[in-house]
């Protein structure tokens, strides 16, 4: 190893120039671990970076070095290739695979082309060959610094652009629930039902998708459809939703057109919720495919829909409407229909997962005591077709 004298000269790191903290240990301080079995080596090298302002460490062998990294990482670590025990590939492989934020520059006697490859392959910022200068140390270690805090700089713009992104997406999708409240909104106008039924409808059906141990994703679009799931009785005539008798089979028929209102309404604002749009256009299909718009039956039927067409059966059993014959059930009542109707209306899996959901406390019913019985429900869709 040459130039002892060669320790003057151009800094390592232009401490006025805003970018060494990028390069800085968390206390501040710009650390060197030299890693060599050979003393005098070691012993120059770190003479060199302590005058460059590094708080400088030496380690006799690779064992040595990863020990003391385990109590403080090192800016950047001058490592030889040959050492005894585990050589300085090993030793790279694991700085890379513990540290990774650390800059290595590799010391290799040998002159094999190979080897100066595989160190950059592992990961190493850069490779030396013995005899240098220690200009040539001075230098390179320099550029090794700079593209580490190039790295880091790079990678902290890449967190806080997926910030941004993400701050960006909430707030969509805040406004987007606002849009799908104001629809709520407009339809409590015509039907002061509705708005109560979604509700609960939404949490009836997140209970149910949970049950069924349903992805986040997925949970999260059921809740949105059924929040809308009724969207399009905006465009069901006031005179049948507040109709105080029952429904003539032309007045069901119309009040039954709202599935395909809502998902032509729905359709391009729910582009991202497409499960959700299932759940509006299909909540009144029927497991054995007497349902409508669609007429799909059994698993052709959208999970999501025959999930929301279990809790939108049984809050329209639990709760009150103005042209039914009667009034609402008990939860046992309608927890009985449900296992009537299960393999028929409704999906038995989705019966089961009810059912699980209410044992677990997750489903009842809180609408004031039953004011009728089941024959109270006789119209044209068993089990009480739904809100």
């Amino acid at each position: 190893m040459n130039g002892a004298g060669a320790e003057a000269g151009v800094g390592l790191v232009r401490k006025d120039s805003g970018h060494v903290q990028t390069n800085l240990d968390e206390a501040g301080k710009l650390t060197c671990l030299v890693v060599d079995d050979e003393s005098y080596l070691r012993q120059a090298v770190r003479r060199l970076m302590e005058s460059e302002g590094f708080e400088c460490v030496e380690a006799a062998s690779a064992e040595t070095a990863l020990a003391l990294l385990a109590h403080q990482p090192a800016s950047v670590i001058l490592s030889d290739v040959r050492m005894p025990r585990m050589d300085g590939l090993t030793f790279l492989r694991e700085v890379r695979a513990r540290y990774p934020d650390t800059a290595v520059v590799m010391i290799t006697a040998v002159a094999d082309v190979d080897v100066a490859v595989s160190c950059l392959a592992l990961g190493a910022m850069d490779y030396l060959m013995k005899p240098f200068h220690l200009d040539e140390v001075r230098a390179r270690v320099g550029q090794v610094l700079e593209k580490r805090r190039l790295v880091l700089e790079n990678r902290s713009y890449q967190v806080r652009l997926e910030e941004r992104v993400q701050a960006q997406a909430r707030r969509l999708e805040d406004q987007f629930l606002a849009t799908m409240q104001a629809f709520a909104h407009a339809l409590e106008v015509k039907d002061r039902y509705t708005r109560g039924h979604s509700i609960r409808v939404s949490q009836y059906a997140v209970a149910i998708a949970r049950a069924m141990e349903l992805e986040p994703d997925i949970v999260r679009q059921v809740e949105i459809g059924g929040h809308v799931h009724d969207i399009g009785k905006i465009g069901v005539r006031e005179s049948v939703l507040n109709k105080p008798s029952p429904l003539t089979d032309d007045e069901y028929q119309h009040i039954m057109t709202h599935p395909m209102v809502g998902w032509r309404i729905l359709s391009p604002v729910l582009t991202d919720f497409p499960l959700a749009l299932h759940i509006v256009r299909s909540h009144h299909e029927r497991f054995d495919g007497r349902g409508t718009p669609d007429g799909l039956a059994g698993t052709g039927i959208p999970l999501v829909a025959r999930i929301a067409a279990v809790a939108d059966s049984f809050d329209a059993m639990t709760s009150g409407r103005a042209y039914r014959r009667g009034g609402r059930l008990t939860l046992d009542a309608a927890v009985a229909e449900l296992e009537r109707c299960s393999g028929t209306q409704f999906d038995p899996d989705a019966v089961r997962a009810f059912l699980a959901a209410v044992a677990e406390g997750a489903i009842s019913s809180t609408h004031g005591p039953p004011t009728g019985e089941l024959a109270a429900f006789a119209e044209p869709v068993t089990a009480g077709h739904g809100g």
